[in-house]
């Protein structure tokens, strides 16, 4: 992340992002597999960690090696050929994206990095500093309620960010920036869809 300034002099924290380019490895249709897609191959992997399967499927689109393969559902996949490249020209700034990544993962968590419960008393004695406190019940149901917020894992799944407001594109670098955070660590990959109704 860093922050920018728009024309209008305002200040904005923003999250560069690095897309494309993508380069189609197999077209999807109705007639064919049921549903429209688009497969799409991005980043850079050696050969050497390329299975053959993979390797066979990919010189259809000119053989290159890709470090993720994703299916990108579209309404007219006659509009694209196999091995062409998808860049940043699909998007226009000021327009609305959704973001779908992978979460930082914490490892095992207490109940006040997890679920932000206050913590107990700092004084007087008291022992119950991060510990979530009572959490069952009484005579009747004698147990533990299901869903109850307890420590555990904490984050490495998927998320989705919404309504993200693109500030700035720089094709010649395939750079873009959004106005916000976006799920995931730095060099992690994501996924950039355009938002639908709006």
């Amino acid at each position: 992340m860093m922050s920018i300034f728009s024309p209008e002099g305002k200040y904005m924290p923003v999250t560069v992002l690095k897309l494309g380019p993508c380069v189609i490895t197999q077209i999807k249709a109705v007639a064919g597999d049921g549903y429209n897609a688009l497969q799409l191959g991005f980043g850079e992997r050696k050969k050497s960690r390329t299975n053959k399967p993979i390797e066979g499927h990919l010189k259809k689109s000119g053989g290159g090696c890709f470090a993720l393969l994703r299916e990108i559902p579209v309404d007219n996949p006659d509009e694209y050929d196999l091995g062409q490249t998808v860049n940043l020209e699909i998007f226009k700034v000021g327009e609305r994206v959704n973001v779908t990544g992978i979460t930082k993962g914490r490892g095992f968590a207490g109940v006040i990095k997890r679920h932000g419960f206050h913590g107990g008393k700092k004084t007087h004695g008291s022992h119950s500093h991060r510990i979530p406190g009572s959490i069952g019940c009484s005579a009747w149901p004698a147990k533990v309620i299901k869903g109850k917020k307890m420590p555990g894992h904490y984050g490495n799944e998927q998320k989705t960010v919404k309504n993200l407001e693109i500030v700035d594109i720089r094709p010649e670098e395939d750079l873009i920036m959004l106005k916000g955070a976006v799920p995931g660590f730095r060099s992690g990959l994501i996924e950039v869809k355009k938002q639908k109704n709006l």
